[in-house]
């Protein structure tokens, strides 16, 4: 395995981690009604805990699926054009700087980005009303896998990293990597939705987490290889 795959990993999963106050505007409503709706009563944690899981593990997969998806197109590109690799860092850095800008209510021009994914969540959003109400993990999961094509700038983001991988197997652990990122501030937010929502809100902690994807997108663009310099 290449030494850069090494450092892609940590990368993806930083970025999940770091953005994940974005998830929770995204995902965070839905993986707290998990939680809400299910009866108060011996073994509601253990219930709750799975509920959350599988819901989380279905998201991840279609994260996985998805970068399975842009590596094969980019793969098959890449073979007729020898620059893609650069374009395709450069486009996931200024992603992520637009989702810095988000993060930090500078500019929310990472909204017209998620447009692009409109159509196929026009398709696919109807089908999650057939898991609702979720009365048991098999919906659970079900949901979590529709919910990870939500249009999302974050993992727009991230999949520019995605399709740089040399094997279509790599990228979608790179997406994995990511989603497990989100992790933990979507799992807080199905245990305690009010205190995560009111973190989420905080504008020191929003401006901070912006500051950094900004930081870490200008890091990724290869600004020497475009410049010349």
């Amino acid at each position: 395995m290449a030494p850069e795959l090494y450092l892609s990993y940590p990368s993806a999963f930083l970025i999940g981690l770091l953005g994940s106050t974005h998830c929770l505007g995204m995902c965070g409503g839905i993986s707290a009604s998990l939680s809400m709706a299910l009866p108060v009563g011996r073994g509601f944690r253990f219930r709750q805990t799975l509920m959350l899981l599988a819901f989380n593990f279905g998201r991840i997969a279609s994260y996985a699926l998805i970068a399975a998806l842009v590596a094969l197109l980019s793969t098959s590109a890449a073979s007729q054009w020898a620059d893609l690799g650069l374009v395709l860092r450069s486009i996931a850095g200024l992603l992520l700087i637009f989702m810095g800008l988000s993060m930090g209510q500078w500019w929310q021009g990472i909204r017209y980005v998620e447009k692009l994914g409109a159509p196929v969540w026009k398709r696919l959003s109807p089908l999650t009303r057939r898991f609702l109400p979720v009365n048991h993990v098999g919906q659970a999961l079900a949901l979590g896998i529709l919910w990870g094509w939500l249009p999302c700038g974050l993992i727009y983001s991230t999949l520019g990293w995605a399709a740089l991988q040399p094997t279509v197997g790599s990228a979608s652990l790179t997406m994995v990597f990511f989603g497990l990122g989100t992790l933990p501030s979507m799992l807080a937010t199905g245990y305690a939705a009010n205190w995560v929502r009111g973190l989420q809100s905080h504008s020191f902690v929003r401006k901070v987490t912006g500051g950094l994807l900004i930081l870490f997108g200008l890091w990724t663009m290869p600004l020497r290889a475009l410049t010349g310099f």
